[in-house]
């Protein structure tokens, strides 16, 4: 048995593909999820939809009661863990890192105290392997990506969103913060009738009341004829990536994660930030993005503005190849192989203690 634990709902999308290769091999996966107030009805409906075997718990010092009381080999977990270092002797304890974008927590959550990290790829294996010379990494690749490659995950059917097969596809995927959500127009689906958008947040900017004001302007552009907002129990990105021709985002894993597929585009340079991030505040914002995040800019064409975003969507559609060298580049810098069997190296490990 190996147990997942499922602080937020949008680690499940890295799990899943894991989950499937280990039940394929005659194992079992366990998922720990945390109640939620606000999450509640979408985790309720992703333990459904999925068939999930769970057990529900409150916090985390619920979850590390469960996990000493409970034997298992494993327990993974998709971000840090306060309670890390009461598990050893117990259990064996795995990182698998929800996202792959250039935000500074990528690497500062290896301050907890896990016994191994899978990681994406040679370039950063070695970073944090340098950062952290003690502490034990595994390249896998990027396992969230899998389905994709695979062919497993085939995308949605525009009809049947009310939308027109006949036009390109934008997804516009934006992160909560530091976000360019606020910094768009009430009317830009208008402004872009010639496409189908697919609105698809960050949750937190559906369900977390600091972020009310994202949810009111993305009901908002949901209610366009050319529009489809994802509801909030839609927490996997996969489907939109495989259906869309074009992403606009802000630094967000999903960018990166788009561009593994070899598709155009669009970051959005135009971030709103609180009072508290601006002028002499700034090492905030600094201090929360990885300190090579520009390194990765060429991954994407940019709009520094919203007045251009237009302009630059419209020049990536006609012209979808080119940042193709780039985008190839930067995959295997931050996703390594992405080959469909990040996966299957994954449970590899957690079975015999190798990757091949």
């Amino acid at each position: 048995m190996i147990f997942f634990d499922v602080l937020h709902p949008y680690y499940l999308p890295q799990y899943l593909p894991v989950m499937r290769e280990l039940i394929s091999r005659g194992g079992a996966a366990h998922f720990i999820v945390y109640r939620s107030e606000d999450q509640q009805a979408t985790l309720n409906a992703l333990v459904l939809e999925y068939q999930l075997e769970v057990t529900w718990v409150d916090d985390s010092a619920q979850a590390l009661e469960y996990y000493l009381t409970n034997e298992s080999k494993w327990i993974i977990f998709g971000n840090s863990f306060a309670h890390a270092i009461k598990l050893k002797g117990i259990s064996r304890t795995a990182l698998m890192q929800h996202g792959i974008g250039p935000k500074a927590c990528y690497y500062s959550v290896l301050e907890s105290d896990m016994d191994v990290r899978f990681v994406e790829g040679e370039q950063r294996l070695n970073r944090l392997q340098g950062m952290f010379p003690h502490k034990t990494f595994i390249d896998t690749g990027y396992a969230k990506l899998d389905p994709i490659i695979q062919g497993i995950e085939l995308g949605l059917d525009i009809g049947s969103l009310g939308l027109d097969p006949s036009k390109p596809t934008l997804l516009y995927a934006p992160t909560f913060y530091p976000s360019s959500i606020e910094n768009m127009a009430e009317d830009w689906p208008q402004l872009f009738a010639e496409y189908n958008i697919l609105l698809k947040p960050h949750y937190f900017s559906l369900t977390k009341k600091k972020y009310k004001k994202q949810k009111q302007l993305l009901e908002h552009w949901g209610s366009f004829d050319n529009t489809y907002l994802a509801p909030v129990e839609q927490v996997n990105l996969l489907p939109f990536m495989v259906t869309a021709d074009l992403l606009i985002s802000d630094a967000s894993s999903a960018l990166f994660e788009f561009a593994a597929l070899d598709k155009p585009i669009v970051w959005c340079d135009f971030y709103y930030l609180r009072w508290s991030y601006r002028g002499i505040f700034s090492f905030r914002f600094n201090n929360r993005m990885d300190e090579d995040l520009y390194k990765y800019a060429e991954v994407a064409a940019h709009a520094s503005t919203y007045n251009k975003l237009k302009s630059v969507v419209d020049d990536q559609i006609a012209h979808p190849d080119s940042f193709a060298a780039e985008r190839a580049k930067y995959t295997y810098e931050l996703a390594g192989k992405v080959d469909g069997l990040c996966s299957q190296r994954v449970v590899n490990y957690l079975l015999s203690g190798e990757v091949s």
